[in-house]
């Protein structure tokens, strides 16, 4: 299994740059490129990447989607003075030319490829290329918005005829539609475009109707072309988390990309003065979170624009981090996606239902504007106006107030979510005679400070247990990775127990007496214990087969999950409701569960602790009970980080478990406001 994420990175694409006077293309400068690289540097990240030389596309690589009678005009800029390329600049909407601007986007093209090389080579599992000039918006006879050459279609292409790929997903993060993307796949199945970017009723560049969320592909390629279009600005953390929970996520799972491309634009974070969006830097590492557990994570980002230096270094830094495996920050900001966001999600859904099965139990359709009559108009009010702005109000003043308060904020913020690595990533509690079933880097815990703690805990649940010294021991031992995962010793840990929901319940005690204040459990199987949780000190969801006796609360929900041992049915269940509460509830640390009679397959279970690494500064702890050890050398490697396994085809889930979730999601929206995005259409005035 490949390991490790490449970097590529040029100087000498800094020497494309505006000769002339021109507002709309100032913010297209060299230290876009350098500020990235000189922040990775002052992180230490570089020197923890593997460092991949560029190369110049050929003339043949480009010409994968562009004509070349194109190809030759930029050639001939090489030659140019600058009245002569002021001349040829304004043929383009947004464009500049400079005597080097050919050399430089040959550079993007070939670091692009290179990229793409060297992981689906297996040199590496995922990788980022610093390039400029951009590429998405340029199209096959013309550039377009500061791109020149379409360096991620140029890589899709590419990596269909060389490595025999046929199903690339091309995931653009960037404010801006890719239209140029857009035009280039959208009659080709075989390429899934997904792109969210400001667009305010038609009312942004790039001023296109096609940019709706109703342009869903062309002849063959219908259904395989997603837009989701931003109709006001200040879209924040909790917007781009509920799109990719309940848009791309689901249809990307379905779809089973072979490889994720990703067009990395970074003017959709906070303080830039093109996109005036809300997310903050760790927003990206979720995000990257996220697409690392597609495509056995076969993933390539590639820069595109992102014009607030600050908010774009330490936003790339933070996406280089997430793919180096690091602890992920914790996403910061109420999660509650605001009213636009949910029309645009909502209508995203409705019209795509007809293609893609995880959708298929859609029952509304698209809504044709915002909608205050299903709300109180307080909160009406308070959803429109979405998260709290920190952003240049106007494009183009550098020295602007804006500017300088989101750089202050920006220091102060980033103060506050980096997380170091602790010395060892994963702790394991096991007997002895097992302990070769984990890898090296796994470290085995013995005793633990809590032997008096549990002995009084288990005689409140259980005192017979006090007679089971293996039990004990067994319990000992959890108590101990448990310990060192709340200390922050260790990222995550597992451990093997005899008694399940015992652990369970001596688990939160035990977290309870070390005052930590929001614990996720998540139990699959039978629980043959009630645990009473009311305080908000703890979340528990219980995935089991059969029907709960007592009805669901706040804080104890029931999801009843028929056995899902050959298929995988279980995404919609994971996405569309586990996700959407535990990033509601935002919690401190994560206990997983894998009981007896277990409801979700292997690669559910897989699945599971992949996604639910992303919270929590990715403090896990998976507890298996001894009947399940068979799955303990599958955790251990994803927990160590050591592979990412490949989660099965999809299955669509039944009817009947889509009923069971809709009422689960009406049931509790008003408490976990992730949930939200579903009932749009049906709350009631």
């Amino acid at each position: 299994m490949a390991s490790g994420t490449a970097l590529i990175y040029d100087d000498e694409m800094t020497s494309h740059r505006l000769l002339w006077d021109d507002p709309i293309c100032a913010i297209e400068v060299p230290k876009r490129l350098s500020s990235c690289y000189e922040r990775l540097k002052c992180y230490n990240l570089v020197e923890r990447c593997i460092s991949v030389p560029t190369r110049e596309g050929t003339e043949e690589e480009i010409m994968l989607v562009h004509s070349s009678d194109y190809l030759e005009i930029v050639k001939s800029t090489e030659k140019m003075n600058e009245g002569e390329l002021r001349k040829i600049s304004v043929n383009y909407d947004a464009v500049y030319f400079h005597p080097t601007t050919y050399c430089c986007a040959k550079l993007a093209v070939g670091a692009t490829l290179e990229l793409v090389d060297t992981v689906m080579s297996g040199k590496a599992r995922n990788g980022m290329a610093l390039v400029r000039p951009p590429g998405h918006h340029s199209q096959r006879n013309a550039a377009n918005g500061f791109c020149i050459f379409n360096n991620v279609a140029i890589a899709a292409e590419f990596a269909k005829r060389k490595y025999g790929l046929q199903r690339i997903l091309i995931v653009d993060w960037d404010v801006h539609h890719g239209q140029g993307i857009q035009y280039l796949f959208e009659e080709d199945p075989s390429v899934l475009y997904f792109s969210w970017h400001r667009y305010e009723h038609q009312q942004f560049w790039p001023l296109l109707k096609e940019s709706n969320y109703d342009a869903v592909g062309q002849g063959k390629g219908r259904g395989f072309n997603i837009n989701v279009p931003w109709n006001q600005v200040g879209m924040g953390n909790s917007d781009y988390l509920a799109v990719f929970l309940h848009v791309l996520l689901p249809v990307a799972f379905e779809f089973d990309p072979e490889l994720v491309l990703v067009s990395a634009g970074y003017d959709s974070g906070i303080g830039d003065p093109e996109g005036r969006m809300s997310a903050t830097p760790e927003c990206f590492a979720h995000l990257t979170h996220f697409l690392m557990q597609l495509a056995k994570g076969k993933l390539c980002l590639v820069l595109e624009g992102g014009y607030h230096l600050r908010s774009l270094s330490e936003s790339v830094c933070m996406t280089i981090k997430t793919a180096l495996g690091d602890p992920l920050p914790r996403l910061s900001g109420e999660m509650a996606p605001c009213l636009s966001a949910i029309e645009s999600i909502h209508n995203v859904r409705a019209i795509h239902k007809q293609y893609w099965k995880c959708l298929m139990y859609e029952d509304a359709t698209p809504l044709q504007f915002v909608s205050t009559r299903s709300y109180p108009m307080e909160e009406a009010e308070a959803l429109q106006t979405g998260p709290p702005l920190v952003t240049q109000q106007e494009a183009g003043s550098a020295n602007s107030d804006e500017v300088i308060k989101t750089e202050r904020f920006l220091e102060q913020h980033m103060k506050e979510i980096m997380t170091g690595r602790p010395p060892v990533k994963t702790a394991g509690a096991i007997v002895e005679s097992e302990s070769h079933l984990l890898p090296p880097s796994v470290q085995i815990e013995r005793t633990s400070d809590a032997q008096k703690e549990l002995k009084t805990i288990v005689s409140e649940l259980d005192p017979e247990l006090l007679k089971e010294e293996h039990v004990l021991n067994s319990l000992v031992k959890m108590l101990a990775v448990l310990d060192k995962i709340v200390k922050k010793e260790v990222t995550n840990g597992l451990a093997v127990s005899p008694v399940a929901s015992v652990s369970t319940a001596i688990a939160l005690k035990h977290c309870s007496n070390l005052r930590q204040q929001k614990i996720l459990c998540i139990f699959v199987g039978d629980l043959d214990l009630k645990i009473d949780l009311d305080d908000g000190r703890a979340i528990l969801i219980n995935i089991c087969a059969k029907q709960p006796e007592q009805a669901n609360t706040k804080y104890n929900i029931s999801l009843t999950w028929k056995k899902d041992v050959e298929t995988n049915s279980c995404f919609s269940m994971i996405l569309g409701a586990i996700l959407p509460v535990a990033y509601s509830y935002q919690p401190d640390l994560t206990i997983l569960v894998i009981g007896p009679n277990r409801s979700l397959s292997k690669n559910g279970i897989s699945l599971l602790i992949g996604l639910l690494q992303g919270l929590a500064e990715s403090r896990i702890l998976v507890l298996i009970q001894d009947t399940e050890r068979g799955l303990l050398q599958d955790v251990a490697k994803l927990l160590t980080g050591d592979y990412i396994p490949y989660f099965g085809t999809y299955a669509p889930a039944s009817k009947e478990s889509m009923q069971m979730l809709k009422k689960l999601r009406e049931q509790f929206q008003e408490d976990w406001k992730m949930l939200r995005c579903f009932v749009m259409g049906t709350r009631s005035s």
